[in-house]
């Protein structure tokens, strides 16, 4: 396990080319430290909440062990993107300048398939708790969101996480919700260690790291038109739904073991 350690900050030099998979138009991007991105911009359709919930997503994934590419925030300066020809990314581009979240690109991975690869059961358990912790809905057989990289597991795109944020007044019933998405989730038939993942992660994420992660998110992706509060009231209101779904981490992973044996 590890500890919250703060994000590198890059500037976007260079914009190589959309990933049209993805529905807010991530793009991959070389940056001044001479690496490669994964772009998501704070101008996507669903605002910087979608980089809310990659921040958080993948930076409680790496607390945890997990595997997770290298997340920096991502600068971008009022005149990048000038020149690029397609009106639709240029007015992305604009309404991203600031602060934008980044992923390591992973040169030479491959998307995961669960018939190739068997995942070990406490792996597996792992992810199917995290992704029931963050109300991850969209690591499914359909859309698994891991690569395989040098013969290793890795989780990327946390960014459907965190839903009760499209819903900001009811964040206290979402926190204690079963999340009943959890069976269809990829790695759900071999998610045999749940309990055992349960009471070593509960043990992990403390409050104090929990308060750590919060206070990673920039105040700009947190002044909000959709929100009253301020930006510290903003974070006070991730880290309550956070401490509280950890506090009933077994309404969650119950629901993790039902849905598991239904289909074993």
């Amino acid at each position: 396990m590890t500890t919250v350690s703060d994000l590198r900050t890059v500037n976007v030099t260079r914009y190589i080319q959309p990933l049209r998979e993805g529905g807010s138009l991530p793009a991959l991007a070389e940056a001044d430290d001479g690496f490669k991105y994964v772009l998501k911009f704070k101008g996507n359709g669903h605002g910087p909440k979608a980089l809310i919930s990659e921040l958080l997503g993948g930076e409680i994934a790496r607390l945890l062990g997990l595997k997770v590419p290298e997340l920096v925030f991502a600068n971008l300066d009022e005149a990048f993107g000038q020149t690029e020809g397609d009106e639709e990314i240029q007015d992305l581009l604009k309404s991203s300048q600031g602060l934008n979240i980044a992923m390591h690109f992973l040169s030479g991975a491959i998307t995961f398939d669960p018939v190739v690869t068997t995942v070990d059961a406490k792996t597996a358990s792992a992810i199917v708790w995290l992704d029931a912790f963050i109300t991850n809905i969209d690591r499914t057989f359909k859309n698994t969101n891991m690569l395989m990289w040098h013969k290793e597991l890795w989780l990327i795109d946390q960014g459907a996480s965190l839903y009760f944020h499209h819903s900001w007044t009811t964040w206290e019933t979402h926190a204690k919700s079963p999340f009943a998405l959890i069976k269809d989730h990829v790695l759900l038939p071999q998610a045999s260690m749940l309990d055992e993942i349960n009471a070593e992660f509960k043990q992990v994420l403390t409050a104090d790291k929990i308060r750590a992660l919060v206070n990673l998110i920039p105040a700009e992706w947190l002044e909000r038109e959709d929100i009253d509060e301020t930006a510290e009231q903003a974070r006070e209101v991730y880290y309550q739904f956070l401490i509280t779904r950890i506090n009933n981490s077994e309404i969650f992973t119950n629901e993790a073991q039902n849905a598991r044996k239904i289909l074993i």
